[in-house]
């Protein structure tokens, strides 16, 4: 049994309070456990000059820990330029473009902000589910105000963290077991059956190709979890594909 009770396959308790700020065109707070971020997804008044005149648009991330998100405060100044958040930054926007028809988007950008609010495990994968779930709400918004034809929405994009430890595959790292674990991994799921992106790491022993298959397993059974509780909120205008 783990520190707080869950079985190894089982996901920590995930609520999603849509358009939690009363500004953005699309906001979201993600609650993952004891890791909360807020995500908003804020209409910016041109795309990258890479892409001017091209007809198509871009989504693209912030990552953010505020000072007291943690056991001790972090600077400000330290969150914003360190390297962890803009590679974080990096790996939100690349997850969230995956989700979107960009060409159906047109010359518009999507500047989604992660600001996490408190850590427990897990911030970048919480940032990308509850990123997307800002995102779909931004999209809907912009075409509800005659801004866009259609919803330039292809599917789903969820992320959870696996571990192993001695007592093998753990889904959904909280601070203490991602701390103690020998292998560290990251799994951005789309609700196709893809992968965007997995990054993992054996800080301890290596780990054999079952173990990698089993981690898989695990990380899809979760990140499909997440996909329920993300149409819980978005599903009324943008389905998830085999849900009623």
């Amino acid at each position: 049994m783990r520190p707080d009770q869950r079985v190894p396959n089982q996901i920590r308790p995930v609520t999603i309070e849509p358009e939690y700020l009363r500004y953005a065109e699309g906001s979201a707070l993600i609650s993952m456990g004891h890791t909360k971020v807020i995500c908003t997804a804020s209409l910016e008044p041109m795309v990258p000059k890479w892409l001017a005149g091209t007809g198509t648009g871009w989504v693209t991330a912030e990552y953010n820990m505020l000072p007291r998100s943690t056991h001790t405060r972090i600077r400000r100044d330290k969150a914003l330029n360190s390297g962890r958040s803009q590679e974080i930054s990096r790996l939100i926007g690349r997850s969230l473009r995956a989700a979107v028809d960009l060409k159906a988007l047109g010359e518009k950008q999507i500047a989604v902000d992660c600001d996490v609010i408190q850590a427990d495990g897990g911030t970048r994968t919480a940032s990308i589910t509850g990123g997307f779930v800002a995102l779909a709400f931004a999209l809907q918004f912009l075409k509800s105000q005659g801004q866009l034809q259609t919803l330039p929405l292809k599917q789903y994009v969820a992320a959870i963290s696996v571990g192993l430890g001695n007592e093998g595959a753990l889904l959904d790292l909280n601070y203490d077991e991602d701390s103690s674990c020998d292998t560290d991994m990251n799994f951005v799921g789309t609700s196709d059956g893809n992968f965007v992106e997995i990054q993992g790491t054996a800080e301890g022993r290596s780990f054999t190709r079952d173990q990698m298959t089993e981690m898989t397993d695990l990380a899809l059974s979760g990140i499909q979890e997440l996909f329920s509780k993300q149409a819980e909120v978005i599903g009324s205008f943008f389905p998830l594909k085999g849900q009623s």
